[in-house]
């Protein structure tokens, strides 16, 4: 009992502590007020993700220490700051949702992912790999094959592996491919395709980033024309599809997967003696009556992608229409399908009202294809759809906590003080190159690239924004650094979703594909830094960086690739 009053008298008189007169912060914001007090809410989201490897937790976490502190800072004390703060966490969340750019970004990857549940069912995507995989004669075209098939399948990185792993994996078998390097294959043209493609489950994650981060510095731009220019500086993921065609082209592999290869070719063990293959037994659910065909696929897909492009040309030339440019209007109206007009009028448009429309149009379509084809009943065409948007709520879930907590630390100023903090220590040149090796820690210890993006982006672009403000180059270049790090730690973590997924489907052992992955994984890294990164920022011209980074991965393969065939012990003929 005494220990309880002593822990009630505790409580009590902390409740009673008031804030050290933060409130009257007139002479400067809370970042200038509060100092590196203003880094608790990331550091909280970044520790906690390291610890508990729950992304959600761990942004909720971090949005509800920011606003612990806000309140603090506001005069309130350490009770009342910790009650307010969970109310307000509520209401940054509302804010985020009641924002017109965010709905529609939510909106739209829900959509897609019901209108992928609808092609997968139909049987459409089954039936292009099925077609595909009959005209591989070797390993080389195997691979290339299997390469082709990610590419296919640009819009989700967990479809890429559900679909493309088990659909191959009985060819890769019967060329003696290891389940290692199909595993490869399959994980290399997940993420890397899916975070670049102009259309997929992952575009409205990132433009909503991209577009959340801009307006945080007082900035209105059009996130999607942003993360289009992004293109060229994610090298990551360019030189890794890249040196998945060379390794496939040539048959050169080097370190663990070369050993992989050797044994699958002169023992025919597909997986490593002792080990255990993580296959995926049950693929995702096909429901179509008769033979799948690919135009289930092919017309669903062409949708999305015409209307998008319709979409993005409509809303953009209403958008200047109505704008004040003059200059502008008269372009669009003399030419209204010239090269100047279709760049202009794409950078104007909506996207996430585009990306919502266009989906919604193709998940019709999908729909109604589905029911006249008599794959499925109209209410169970319905079920199927409202399934796949499932798949993808956690999406949603960690876009408005990313949200939040950029919203929070906006409130906070932990960019300003950052600015504060790094813009006279941290060379610029450097900053594109730490926050890509930031962003491969946290996601190679989190497992996820997406919480790691949400953690980052919010940072990175008013950094880079401070450095800079007059190299917008400089400012895309960090925003895709962000992207790319992100995606090269998740590819190289054996906690990755995607890492597990592309291992199941395709019947490797997990830990023996994370370590036949890992030597491919950090090369092309340390590649994407010293040839990508750093003499880009210190001014070199991203598409000769791009050529000379090429042809470093193309030394690398033939300077330390041995070629292993694994077709020489049988009669496979290419």
């Amino acid at each position: 009992m005494k220990r309880k009053i002593q822990w009630f008298t505790l409580i009590a008189l902390i409740s009673l502590i008031p804030s050290p007169v933060l409130a009257a912060e007139a002479e400067g914001t809370l970042a200038s007020t509060l100092g590196a007090v203003t880094l608790i809410p990331p550091l909280v989201a970044i520790a906690l993700a390291f610890i508990t490897k729950n992304v959600v937790l761990s942004l909720f976490l971090g949005i509800f220490s920011g606003t612990i502190i806000s309140q603090y800072a506001g005069g309130a004390n350490i009770l009342e700051g910790i009650i307010l703060g969970f109310t307000d966490i509520v209401q940054y969340i509302l804010t985020s949702l009641a924002d017109p750019w965010n709905a529609g970004i939510i909106l739209q990857v829900l959509v897609i992912g019901g209108l992928i549940a609808l092609i997968t069912s139909s049987g459409g995507a089954r039936a292009i790999a099925e077609a595909l995989a009959r005209k591989a004669k070797g390993p080389i075209s195997t691979q290339l094959i299997t390469w082709a098939l990610g590419l296919l399948i640009f819009f989700d990185d967990y479809a890429n592996a559900l679909i493309v792993g088990p659909i191959m994996r009985p060819v890769s078998d019967k060329m003696h491919i290891s389940r290692e390097r199909l595993a490869f294959i399959i994980d290399a043209t997940a993420a890397p395709i899916a975070g670049i493609a102009l259309i997929s489950t992952w575009i409205g994650y990132e433009v909503g980033l991209i577009n959340e981060a801009y307006l945080s510095i007082g900035q209105e731009v059009n996130a999607y024309g942003v993360f289009l220019q992004t293109i060229p500086y994610r090298f990551y993921n360019i030189l890794m599809l890249l040196f998945v065609v060379l390794t496939s082209a040539t048959l050169r592999e080097f370190g663990p997967m070369k050993k992989a290869q050797e044994r699958s070719r002169d023992t025919h063990q597909l997986i490593a003696h002792g080990a255990s293959a993580e296959v995926q037994e049950e693929d995702l659910e096909i429901v179509a009556k008769g033979e799948p065909s690919i135009w289930s696929a092919l017309i669903p897909i062409g949708a999305l992608i015409l209307f998008s492009f319709i979409g993005f040309y409509t809303d953009g030339r209403q958008a200047i229409l109505t704008s004040d440019n003059t200059a502008l209007i008269q372009t669009v109206q003399n030419a209204p399908f010239s090269f100047v007009t279709l760049r202009e009028a794409f950078g104007a448009s909506d996207a996430s009202v585009v990306l919502f429309q266009a989906a919604l149009i193709a998940s019709i379509i999908a729909l109604v294809m589905g029911v006249v084809k008599g794959h499925f009943t109209f209410g169970k065409g319905i079920d199927i759809w409202v399934s796949g948007m499932k798949t993808l709520m956690i999406t949603g879930v960690i876009l408005v906590l990313a949200w939040s907590l950029s919203g929070v630390m906006g409130e906070l100023g932990t960019a300003d003080y950052l600015v504060s903090l790094l813009g006279n220590t941290l060379p610029p040149s450097l900053l594109p190159t730490v926050i890509f090796l930031l962003g491969a820690i946290i996601s190679f210890a989190t497992g996820t690239s997406y919480g790691t993006m949400g953690i980052l982006m919010p940072l990175a672009i008013p950094l880079a924004t401070a450095m800079q403000p007059e190299n917008a180059d400089f400012i895309v270049m960090s925003a895709g650094a962000v992207l790319t790090g992100a995606i090269f730690g998740d590819h190289s973590s054996p906690i990755s979703d995607t890492t597990i997924l592309s291992a199941m489907g395709a019947g490797s052992n997990l830990l023996d594909h994370v370590k036949t992955q890992l030597p491919y994984a950090v090369t092309i890294a340390l590649v994407s830094v010293f040839f990508g990164y750093l003499p880009t920022a210190f001014g070199l011209n991203v598409y000769i960086v791009l050529a000379l980074a090429t042809l470093i991965v193309i030394m690398i393969v033939f300077l330390f690739g041995k070629k292993v065939d694994t077709s020489l012990h049988d009669n496979i003929t290419e």
